[in-house]
């Protein structure tokens, strides 16, 4: 019963990591770049170097995240079950 638990615990967790993102990116980007939000897939303003580079440290940021969560999830979810249930 508490395994099947941890999936979509694991899930709602994974979700609630995934907001944090984007604050970091908007972050970073503001203070290597000094300017303001980081730009989209679709802005025209923007070189093609500027996009790429905001994509890869946004995908990096949510890495990081999803990895953090998911570790404490499991570890915070092996603290109330027996060692049989992981």
């Amino acid at each position: 019963m508490l395994k099947m638990l941890s999936r979509p615990l694991s899930l709602l967790i994974g979700v609630a990591g995934g907001i944090d993102p984007g604050a970091i990116l908007t972050r970073v980007w503001r203070l290597v770049t000094g300017a303001g939000d980081a730009p989209q897939a679709t802005d025209r303003d923007h070189r093609w170097w500027e996009v790429l580079v905001a994509a890869g440290v946004q995908g990096a940021a949510f890495a990081v995240v999803n990895a953090a969560s998911d570790h404490g999830a499991a570890a915070r979810f092996g603290k109330f079950t027996p060692d049989r249930a992981r």
